[in-house]
């Protein structure tokens, strides 16, 4: 996958839509908590704006389904763009029409305006194509540089290409890189590591993962899905019991795939879920009903570990166990500690697990954390990515 990136063609002067993944957290008081995704836009901003180009870009903000929802307006995410700029971002308040055309007309070279909350406007989750032709009137050239919802089919991230030439901004274009580098001919052995609450979520993953990985870990409670297709007794562990025999198949064909599955051979279980709430360790053919399975054990992590230090990559998505809750966050966090030691190279996506790196101190010891979730799972499973297909191709250049 050789896209095109904004320094394959000519910038200069021209008016650059540019969508963005600025769906950062808001305190009540309309405040950005976190502005990492903001943060990581600037290069390809900074490198517009340097080009005088008149740059206007266009995020989504919560879950407004097509309606004005006041408290999720950009205001807060303009100012805040504005501190880390050192520079005036004007913001529109709406999305598109005459009102927003006059105020692009109006940028001055290197001038940005951020537009309304896209996802005010009912067709852009609808992919609608005159909402995408009036998203196009607003500029000459589309960059996408919002991997996160690269999976979506959008009028902002996708149904605008049709009108426009679309390339890829500075973060897209790492994202593709190091993803690319996770599938094409990656270096062995490769491990993948999966967790998180529900494998139905990940089900079209591990089928892939088992043909291209050498090990795949599973823990979190999508394990219990696995344990219990193995027949064993959960006690009250959460399981998804509607995908028993899809798990059952996956169990059948691993004895014939490249990758060997690895599943929890020891539990931490609790009554309740909640902060050090009494606990213990037990295998995992020894849980009494009443208890939960909520975090792996010491002989699982002691597992991990040895198949995370022989690796070359490690791929990983999903939290071991119930890692908001001291003290299940320890397997999390012993096999979290062990990847950012490896001599490998580790790449991770999914908002828990990379919140779970934060909280631990450890995001600068991993080599590409995504900034996407679904993005990229649906990448690691093979699925083309509407926000990705769109963009040029080196081999389309002079054609």
């Amino acid at each position: 996958m050789s896209k095109l990136s904004i320094k394959d063609i000519p910038m200069e002067g021209k008016r650059v839509f540019v969508r963005v993944d600025f769906n950062v957290p808001l305190s009540d008081e309309g405040k950005v908590i976190d502005d990492t995704r903001i943060r990581s836009a600037l290069p390809t901003i900074k490198y517009l704006m340097e080009r005088g180009c008149r740059i206007i870009l266009a995020s989504h903000l919560g879950r407004p389904k097509g309606r004005v929802v006041e408290k999720l307006r950009m205001d807060p995410v303009a100012e805040q763009l504005s501190r880390l700029l050192g520079c005036e971002v004007r913001k529109s308040d709406t999305v598109v029409g005459e009102e927003v055309e006059e105020a692009v007309a109006a940028l001055p070279p290197g001038g940005i305006l951020l537009l309304e909350n896209v996802r005010f406007e009912s067709g852009e989750e609808k992919n609608d194509d005159k909402f995408a032709a009036a998203l196009a009137r607003l500029g000459d050239i589309f960059v996408n540089d919002a991997f996160g919802t690269a999976h979506r089919a959008h009028a902002s991230n996708n149904g605008i290409a049709r009108y426009l030439p679309a390339v890829a901004g500075f973060l897209m274009e790492k994202e593709i890189n190091y993803l690319n580098k996770s599938k094409e001919n990656p270096p062995s052995p490769q491990v993948a590591i999966l967790g998180g609450k529900k494998v139905a979520d990940k089900i079209g993953v591990i089928y892939n993962f088992m043909r291209q990985v050498d090990s795949l870990l599973l823990g979190g409670a999508m394990a219990n899905t696995f344990l219990k297709a193995k027949g064993y007794f959960l006690g009250d562990s959460f399981c998804e019991n509607d995908k028993l025999k899809e798990v059952e198949k996956i169990l059948e064909g691993a004895e014939n795939s490249k990758a060997e599955i690895i599943l929890p051979v020891d539990v931490v279980i609790a009554k309740e879920l909640r902060a050090e709430s009494p606990h213990k360790v037990v295998g995992v053919k020894e849980i009494p009903a009443g208890w939960s399975a909520v975090d792996i054990g010491p002989e699982t992590v002691n597992l991990f570990k040895k198949k995370i230090a022989g690796a070359k990559m490690i791929l990983w998505n999903g939290p071991l166990g119930a890692y908001e809750y001291v003290p299940f966050n320890r397997g999390t966090k012993l096999v979290a500690e062990a990847v950012a030691g490896a001599n490998a190279e580790s790449i991770v996506g999914g908002g828990d697990i990379v919140a779970a790196l934060e909280d631990l101190g450890l995001t600068d010891k991993i080599t590409h954390i995504s900034t996407g979730g679904g993005a990229v799972l649906d990448f690691w499973e093979g699925k083309e990515l509407p926000g990705l297909a769109v963009l040029q191709e080196y081999s389309r250049v002079g054609s």
